[in-house]
This record gives C-alpha cells, sequence and structure tokens, in this order.
C-alpha cells in the first residue's frame, strides 16, 4: 500500500494541471488572481488541505496515545478515545472532500482550455467574466478608486431591556 496522503495527491494533480512546482504556484497565485482564477481556487483548495492534513497528524497522534499497546484505558478515557477517533474520522471525510474540490477546479481548467466554440464556450467565458469582475461601488468607473468615507460619530443606543 501507498504511503502517499491526501495532500501528496493534491500536489501532484495540481503541478500536473499547471505544468510548474507547488513552490512557483504558490507564487504566482495572489498575484495573478484575475488572470488564472482557477490557479487562485486550486491553491486556495490546497492550503484548506493543509490545514485538515495537520488536523489528521493531530488526532491520529492522540488517539495513538490513548490506545497504546499494553495501555488499558481507564473509563474517563473512553469518552475521549472515542471523540478522537470521531474527530479523525471527520477529517478524513474533509480531506477526500478536499481533494475532489481540487480536481472539479482542475476539470473545469480543462474543460475551459479545450471549450473552443459552442454552447459551452459561452458558459465557460460567461463564468470566468463573473470570477474575474472586481467589486467596485455603482456609479464609480472601475478605473478610479472608491472616495474616502467621511467619519462619522456613531450614536449611542440605549439599552432595550
Amino acid at each position: 500500500m501507498s504511503d502517499a496522503t491526501a495532500l501528496d495527491h493534491a500536489y501532484a494533480m495540481i503541478e500536473q494541471a499547471w505544468g510548474r512546482p507547488i513552490a512557483e504556484l504558490e507564487k504566482a497565485a495572489p498575484r495573478l488572481p484575475v488572470e488564472d482564477a482557477m490557479l487562485r481556487a486550486a491553491m486556495h483548495h490546497r492550503s484548506h488541505l493543509v490545514v485538515v492534513s495537520n488536523s489528521i497528524a493531530v488526532h491520529q497522534d492522540r488517539l495513538h496515545a490513548l490506545t497504546r499497546p499494553g495501555h488499558v484505558p481507564a473509563f474517563y478515557d473512553l469518552d475521549r478515545i472515542t471523540a478522537s477517533a470521531s474527530a479523525l474520522r471527520t477529517a478524513y471525510a474533509e480531506s477526500n472532500t478536499a481533494v475532489q474540490m481540487i480536481r472539479h477546479v482542475i476539470d473545469a481548467r480543462e474543460l475551459a482550455l479545450t471549450a473552443e466554440d459552442g454552447p459551452t464556450a459561452e458558459r465557460v467565458r460567461a463564468a470566468t467574466a463573473r470570477s474575474s469582475r472586481a467589486p467596485h461601488p455603482l456609479g464609480i468607473p472601475a478605473d478610479r478608486p472608491a472616495p474616502p468615507s467621511a467619519a462619522v460619530v456613531a450614536q449611542p443606543v440605549a439599552n432595550r431591556l
């Protein structure tokens, strides 16, 4: 059986899809959110997977400490063992979900790259246009920054209890 973790699998999928090492992609993702929204989404899901992988390691260590060989757990340890096992199972489910999210982003990217004409291409262009728009206040052109808001003193609110 392979010792590859979900995080290793995600790294391999992302590196294969973009054709560059993760270190380069980490530097490029924040700088190019509009140019490659799919990369930013994949890197966001990867960072979530890093957190979940750390959580898995913590829960595994805790569970191994509570169930070490030659140790008879006390009555009050049974709840801790059950809680740790449940948290570990939840963390594994979150890890699998994060890997699936990354897979879906990569599939969407591949579809966007292969869609040239037809209704699929139109949907991809519309989704890309929606995801690449930067929010700005209505009535102000996108090339000008929003004016600063005036400082207003907050009015005290009476206690209604």
